[in-house]
């Protein structure tokens, strides 16, 4: 198995790990796992092919949907409101 193959299955623990902390918790790890994505997939998609990046954004999208929803509503203007856990 090649190391961007390796270094995404970690990726994958890592996001299985953070998504069991506690909401006011995962902010951290999860955006720093969020920004490190797409260059992981820039890897694998150069070492392998379009067919595995499109495996890997899936994913991607997959695990983080809310997060990105919400930042797409915010960039886009519209309302977006945060998880009752997150409001203080």
């Amino acid at each position: 198995m090649s190391t961007p193959l390796i270094l995404g299955c970690v990726w994958i623990i890592a996001a299985a790990i953070v998504a069991m902390l506690p909401m006011q918790r995962q902010m951290l790890p999860g955006m720093a796992l969020l920004i490190a994505a797409p260059v992981l997939l820039a890897w694998i998609a150069y070492a392998h092919g379009w067919m595995w990046l499109a495996l890997g954004l899936f994913a991607i999208l997959s695990m983080f949907r809310n997060p990105l929803l919400y930042f797409a509503r915010r960039a886009l203007g519209r309302p977006a409101e945060l998880p009752p856990e997150l409001r203080k």
